[in-house]
């Protein structure tokens, strides 16, 4: 039987010694791809694109996001197009335009594309409902001949609206998790800050039921990184930034 070259055997020994020793940690892997996405925020004073990006890595079935980059549309909240809502689509146009620049060509079918309107619109929708719909429907018209994925254009409900403010300032400060020392994902053992939210015609405090203490019917309950919460809005009408300018300057007028 032929024998194998000395040289060949030393070879394939070192070899074997070197993937013993190596950890599965240090051989190279193909890059995660990065996902992007596009939310719209139409708040009462403006509307702001924001642009996140995330990739497969989960944090206890809850996916782990970046805020990437942001675009102001320029010109007031929608609701100020009430009686051009054809405006206000127009309007979104060169965020949009500069949104495809940001994110890769080939995965602009692929970026979920949504709007949320605030508190002007709740506003509205309640005193002159048809104004809001044909507003939405403006604002849909425009989202749907972007390149992106259109998910939806809606009026967000106060506490749906506080319950996502909570999550955001909860999320940078860590303390739904923390990365260890090791660079991965831990629970940072921390309680959940409440959330003062002031904004353009009205003020909300957000905060979690601690226990077993009963939630409102108004209450919102979410599921994130392997945890229950259960959040209560309490709402201060009026009170926002634009309201209390509109309530002083009538103050000196009189």
């Amino acid at each position: 039987r032929e024998l194998l070259p000395p040289w060949l055997v030393i070879v394939a020994g070192l070899t074997g010694i070197v993937l013993l020793c190596v950890s599965t940690k240090d051989v190279p892997v193909a890059p995660l791809r990065t996902k992007y996405g596009i939310v719209l925020d139409a708040g009462p004073s403006r509307t702001i694109l924001f642009i996140y990006q995330w990739t497969t890595t989960k944090a206890n079935k809850t996916g782990v996001i970046r805020g990437c980059s942001s675009c102001p549309v320029q010109g007031p909240g929608v609701s100020s197009y009430s009686d051009s809502p054809q405006k206000a689509g127009k309007s979104l146009e060169p965020c949009l335009n500069w949104a495809q620049k940001e994110i890769p060509a080939e995965q602009h079918s692929q970026t979920p594309l949504y709007l949320g309107a605030t508190a002007s619109m709740r506003q509205l929708n309640l005193t002159h409902p048809i104004l809001s719909d044909s507003l939405l429907a403006a604002l849909s018209g425009t989202l749907k001949s972007s390149p992106f994925s259109f998910q939806g254009a809606q009026i967000l409900s106060s506490p749906e609206e506080e319950a996502f403010n909570w999550v955001a300032v909860n999320y940078v400060l860590e303390n739904f998790f923390k990365y260890d020392w090791r660079g991965e994902l831990v629970p940072s053992r921390r309680g959940m800050a409440g959330v003062l939210s002031v904004g353009g015609s009205s003020a909300q405090l957000t905060c979690e039921l601690e226990g077993e203490q009963q939630a409102p019917k108004e209450g919102v309950r979410l599921q994130l990184y392997g945890q229950t919460h259960r959040l209560l809005t309490q709402q201060c009408p009026c009170h926002g930034t634009e309201q209390l300018r509109s309530r002083l300057l009538a103050v000196l007028i009189q």
